[in-house]
């Protein structure tokens, strides 16, 4: 090897050091993601115009882990997370307002009602402290971290923890599986009765977070439906159907 590649070599990042493929798990994105929008529409449907009928916001539940898992995907696939860092943000702060006259139309103009935050910024800041995780950058994880869990953003810590799972467990999907289930298992039994959108059966009342459980079947078994989408309209979809949600809103 001569000079010049020899610092070539030593210039380059290392690679993760894994024996095998760098997931094990589900890599049909275009598939996962499809599932994913669809189920985040009926549950904005569902808040938007149908706030008390449960089913709308059981299905929505399966759309966020498939969002972090993506993420996941993305993490260890891309060649510019930089980048990759940089659409989220730019799509995060173009969807809030039509975040906030979809679901607050009567009173868009409240301070509050800007500072809860779309799920674009939890999904920025979740990869971003992972992206903090993988480079043992430690100060760019926690601080993402508490940001995410401090202020007021959908979902809080719980796209990083679900994203840890995938990360950590990403050549033993079994183990995944199961700490994957065990992060919704509480919700089994802290729902509220008095809540039209939990589940209750007989003495027992289930949380509807508890449902984003069976996202496990898409992302722990591997399928290969071959659908190839331009990922642009992933991120197009987010604003567009919110604006289709706001402009019916203040039609009504």
């Amino acid at each position: 090897m001569n000079a010049i590649n020899l610092r070539r070599a030593l210039a380059t990042p290392a690679v993760l050091p894994e024996t095998g493929p760098r997931l094990q798990t589900n890599l049909d994105t275009d598939l996962l993601k499809l599932a994913a929008i669809v189920s985040m529409l009926v549950d904005h449907i569902g808040g938007a115009f149908f706030p008390t009928v449960g089913v709308f916001r059981w299905i929505g539940r399966l759309a966020f882990p498939i969002f972090c898992y993506c993420m996941t995907v993305g993490l260890l696939y891309t060649r510019d997370i930089k980048r990759y860092l940089g659409r989220l943000a730019v799509f995060a702060v173009v969807s809030q307002p039509f975040y906030v006259l979809a679901f607050h139309p009567r009173d868009w103009m409240s301070d509050m009602n800007w500072t809860n935050w779309n799920i674009f910024f939890t999904l920025f800041l979740s990869l971003l402290a992972m992206y903090g995780f993988k480079e043992r950058k430690w100060w760019l994880f926690f601080g993402a971290f508490f940001a995410v869990s401090w202020w007021n953003f959908d979902y809080s810590g719980m796209g990083i923890e679900l994203m840890l799972v995938f990360f950590l467990c990403r050549n033993h999907p079994k183990i995944g599986a199961l700490l994957y289930v065990l992060l919704y298992i509480p919700s089994l039994w802290n729902g509220y009765p008095e809540d039209p959108l939990c589940l209750t059966l007989g003495g027992l009342t289930v949380d509807w977070s508890f449902f984003a459980v069976f996202a496990a079947l898409l992302i722990f078994l591997p399928t290969r439906s071959g659908l190839k989408i331009p990922k642009w309209f992933f991120y197009a979809f987010y604003p567009a159907h919110l604006a289709v949600i706001a402009a019916i809103q203040f039609m009504r």
